[in-house]
């Protein structure tokens, strides 16, 4: 199983556009992060966990020549605004793009294109297949993936593990239960938006607490705010088998 990193930064915090600190102002090419998402390579299947706003950017530049799935973890813009950009992949592949989510994601995803979802569509809207998941194991393509629900606030959302491979970002708590899920992976992705703690996601030491209790062989850092600060700095303070993702990354697992 190959993953790619096609972003790993967050629309959290202050706005980029205005910001102008050291983060944005960074010649360090792992300073520059588009919204999180993940590319999952399984022999030919390739799949991609949430599309933001970025999505094509970031299908580009990781050269990606075909989508077989896309797996979404809940419903906020920058987790699925940028679904409209399949529209490339119903051309290449003569038909609808499956797009697994919750019931609650659905209608985000109904909301946000309506214009997809009509009786009579215009030509050339996407084409989107939705898929229903709940809270138990699936699969693509013969391929076993485990949901791991955790709140984002109030809001349940959706991490995954697939084999020795645990993702999950945007959650400020996980229950027990779920935990469980995530115990005997090799790799586990968990977001970290910064250091200061935040209401719906996990800060630095919220993340490091779970993985020191769930004991992966190595984990990474995701959906990271410009307010962690650079990365080159974070990475002096972390533990050794935990590392700040960036951009591009690829891991064999």
């Amino acid at each position: 199983m190959k993953i790619t990193f096609l972003g790993t930064g967050t629309s959290q915090g202050v706005p980029v556009i205005a910001c102008g600190c050291s983060v944005c102002k960074s010649k360090n090419s792992k300073d520059k992060r588009l919204r999180s998402s993940i590319l999952i390579e399984i022999n030919d299947n390739v799949f991609v966990v949430d599309a933001g706003p970025d999505f094509r950017q970031q299908l580009l530049r990781a050269e990606v020549k075909k989508l077989d799935a896309i797996i979404l973890t809940h419903g906020h813009k920058d987790h699925i605004g940028g679904l409209d950009d399949v529209r490339s992949f119903n051309y290449i592949q003569k038909k609808p793009v499956d797009v697994y989510l919750r019931k609650e994601v659905r209608e985000a995803v109904k909301n946000e294109f309506s214009y997809a979802f009509t009786e009579h569509k215009y030509p050339g809207v996407p084409e989107i297949n939705m898929i229903t998941i709940k809270n138990k194991a699936f699969e693509i393509n013969k391929i076993k993936i485990t949901p791991i629900e955790g709140l984002h606030y109030k809001m349940p959302v959706f991490g995954y593990r697939i084999g020795d491979f645990s993702y999950i970002t945007d959650v400020n708590f996980i229950s027990e239960t779920e935990k469980e899920k995530i115990k005997g992976s090799e790799v586990l992705v968990l977001g970290a938006l910064r250091k200061e703690k935040h209401y719906s996601h996990f800060n630095l030491e919220d993340a490091l607490n779970l993985i020191d209790e769930i004991k992966p062989k190595k984990s990474y850092l995701t959906h990271i705010s410009h307010q962690m600060g650079k990365h080159d700095e974070v990475e002096k303070e972390l533990p050794e088998n935990v590392f700040l993702a960036y951009d591009g990354l690829t891991l064999k697992i």
